[in-house]
């Protein structure tokens, strides 16, 4: 378009025809939809025609009478609510609450038909004007009119309220009513429902769980509260599904929480007889996972009951690993800690939801209290010793697995890993030389299990003694295959050949041994040194066993299954009736300390003495004599004669471990210092420390003063330097 065009100007003139409105037309109309309402309110609405009604609101909000027609609605509608009040009030008793009920119901069809009436108006007039719509009004002027009135406001309150009273001791009620009043507070806005009712609901329920609690918490035990405040909690829920919003009932449910549990926790926990303790003691699993269910709902609920049942599980624990019987038997030590795990593993299970924290709590209290022990290694490792022994003889693959996991629980609480490690090594050495061992598959299970605990290096040793026991068959089956003709009838042997780094050391112990045994020997180290280059063998005599044919004063015949040092000593009664305690050390050679415990076993056990000794007494002196005993019998042609052995260690037994260990973890701890400078290059002396106790705390806990001896050896070897300015200040010499 071009822009010289003119523009066209567009006008819209008024309409000529003018309407003339009857000035008495909007009083009129008003009449008739003011007598239709009255007819509603009095029930009489059958003969009404809707349609002719809304036309007549219609036109009154067309010809601009919206506001008469409003304010004529209030109007009307209030006077119906102020006679509705009147009939309300004079209710008595139950009546009031269906009084109030119904006339509400009848409200609310008169709002119907009102608003369908008015419907034009409500889409139209009210917009335009920010005036309420007409369902909202007559609510709100129920609310006003009826329900705030100042006759009806209180009395409505108090009758709720002492209704759920009467059902909170037990009396039924209409719920039905009680739902159509609630729901009516609903409907006029949550902020009456809350005001009008909650409010002061859950204000008086407080009271009410307060005053009940108290009076309970004095005449009831523990177990029996509990099952009171989870009754009260259980109902409280029920009645908000009954008839109050489902938005009440966090809040009822905390009332009841806060006044029943919350403000008694301390009390009930340690109620005397039975608070948590004593339901711990008692395996009372349902009033453990009550007050578990109950105590989770508030505030520091779990937190309570968990640092009550640690302390209580650490003080059993301390008194179990510190009682003098208890320590005598190893074997039953170990078997107290695990019933104790069971036990509270149940608890845990079945009481508190098998509750991760309370897992970790259970077990930083075993690892505490074990540790008080420091003899807790070596009482696990003869705990497996006596189960791999004999104490797992018919029990399934799957019981000796279960066993073996839990030994391994007890071991994951050691901080001294390494201690165990030097026990279960002589214990499975002396397992394996004796051939005492149930089953094989069982002792490798172990190994696996503490390999992916502890890693290779924890195990390498361990499984290298196996392979020395596999090792030994071949060699004998090639020394027999070589020898066998030459051996003749005469004393068979049979050699387990131990490699020094994989066994446990033993002192090299000297004992002179008979002479057809000592040639016999003698062939097999001709024999092992031929077939094998570079090697050199020395007889650990003290770890051997010998079977021995006897015969005894009647002419009767027994095999002895005797140790080394037992068989030496016996030998020598084969040409003297009569020997004295000299004699027998001077003839074997055998340590002085092994020699009295090996005649104690011959002479002193009853039953199994085949020696006599003067005078009879039940230790052995240095000026006692011994001769064979000729009245020897035995029900049994096999005869076993222990050694009397201390199961436990004795003091300097128990000193020389220690000292062992203590020269084992050195080169451990100089190698973790090595490894942490060698990535970092320069570190002071406290972090130094704590990163070498992080390291090695898989084996053992490092002593603080032990890592500062291995630094200055570190020094004094130059692999590290102090820092010229700070002394404090370590450095990498690469």
């Amino acid at each position: 378009m071009s822009s010289n065009q003119k523009k066209r100007n567009f006008q819209i003139e008024a309409f000529k025809h003018k309407v003339v409105v009857d000035p008495k037309y909007a009083d009129k109309t008003w009449k008739i939809l003011e007598h239709a309402i009255h007819e509603i309110y009095n029930h009489n609405a059958s003969g009404l025609s809707f349609e002719e009604l809304y036309r007549n609101a219609y036109n009154m909000v067309l010809h601009k009478f919206g506001e008469k027609l409003y304010s004529g609605l209030v109007f009307t509608i209030t006077f119906h609510l102020q006679r509705i009040s009147k009939s309300i009030e004079s209710a008595q008793g139950d009546l009031f609450l269906e009084e109030l009920n119904r006339q509400w119901a009848d409200h609310n069809k008169a709002l119907q038909m009102i608003r369908d009436i008015l419907m034009y108006m409500d889409r139209t007039f009210i917009p335009s004007t920010h005036k309420t719509p007409v369902h909202e009004l007559g609510l709100n002027l129920w609310r006003d009119n009826i329900v705030r009135s100042s006759n009806i406001q209180m009395r409505l309150l108090s009758t709720l309220l002492e209704l759920i009273l009467k059902e909170r001791d037990g009396e039924v009620i209409n719920r039905g009513l009680m739902r159509n009043i609630i729901k009516m507070f609903m409907d006029l806005g949550p902020s009456v429902y809350q005001e009008d009712f909650e409010k002061p609901f859950l204000e008086i329920s407080a009271d009410f769980y307060r005053a009940e609690s108290q009076k309970f918490i004095e005449c009831c035990d523990c177990g029996d509260y509990l099952k009171k405040a989870e009754k009260r909690l259980t109902e409280e829920i029920e009645r908000v599904s009954h008839y109050l919003d489902p938005k009440t009932e966090a809040k009822i449910t905390n009332v009841v929480e806060k006044e029943m549990i919350e403000n008694h926790m301390p009390r009930l926990v340690h109620m005397e007889n039975s608070g948590l303790v004593n339901m711990l003691l008692d395996d009372k699993y349902e009033d453990l996972r009550r007050m578990y269910n109950l105590f989770r709902r508030v505030t520091n609920g779990l937190a309570t009951i968990r640092d009550v049942m640690t302390s209580h599980i650490r003080e059993i624990g301390k008194q179990l690993v510190t009682d003098p019987e208890k320590l005598k038997d190893p074997v039953e030590f170990v078997q107290c800690l695990l019933n104790e795990k069971d036990k509270y593993d149940n608890v845990i299970i079945l009481a508190f939801n098998n509750d991760k924290t309370f897992q970790n709590a259970l077990n930083s209290s075993f690892e505490f209290f074990i540790n008080l022990n420091p003899r807790s290694p070596e009482f696990i490792s003869l705990f497996v010793d006596e189960k791999l022994r004999k104490g797992l003889k018919g029990v399934s693959e799957e019981d000796v697995e279960v066993i073996l996991d839990k030994v391994m629980m007890l071991f994951r609480y050691l901080q001294e890993k390494d201690v165990f490690e030097k026990y279960y090594k002589q214990h499975l050495a002396k397992r394996l030389l004796s051939g005492k061992t149930v089953s094989d598959d069982a002792e490798r299970s172990l190994i696996v299990k503490l390999k992916t605990e502890c890693g290779y290096q924890f195990t390498s040793k361990l499984e290298g003694m196996f392979t020395d026991m596999k090792t030994s068959q071949d060699t004998m089956q090639g020394f027999h295959t070589a020898y066998g003709a030459e051996l003749g009838d005469g004393p068979s042997l049979v050699v387990q050949v131990l490699t020094t780094g994989s066994w446990p050391t033993q002192p090299g112990v000297t004992c002179n041994l008979p002479a057809e045994l000592s040639a016999l020997c003698e062939k097999f180290r001709s024999y092992y040194l031929g077939t094998h280059t570079g090697r050199r063998l020395s007889w650990q005599t003290n770890m051997g066993t010998a079977d021995l044919k006897a015969t005894f004063g009647k002419g009767q015949k027994h095999e002895l299954n005797v140790s080394t040092y037992q068989m030496c000593v016996l030998m020598l009664f084969n040409n003297a009736d009569r020997l004295m305690y000299k004699e027998i050390e001077q003839a074997t050679e055998i340590p002085s300390s092994d020699l009295k415990r090996c005649l104690q076993s011959l002479a002193c056990v009853k039953g199994k003495n085949i020696l006599r000794k003067e005078p009879m007494s039940k230790d052995i002196g240095e000026d006692d004599a011994f001769f064979v005993n000729d009245k020897f019998t035995s029900k049994f042609y096999k005869v076993k004669i222990g050694t009397v052995v201390a199961q436990k260690e004795s003091e300097p037994e128990k000193q020389e471990t220690r000292q062992r260990v203590e020269e084992d973890r050195k080169p451990q701890i100089e190698a973790a210092i090595v490894r942490i400078m060698k990535s970092r290059k320069v570190l002071d002396h406290n972090n130094i420390i704590a990163e070498v106790t992080k390291q090695l705390q898989s084996r053992f806990l490092a002593n603080p003063g032990e890592i500062k001896k291995r630094i200055e050896s570190l020094i004094e070897r130059d692999f590290l330097e102090r820092d010229n300015a700070d002394r404090r200040l370590y450095r990498y010499l690469a």
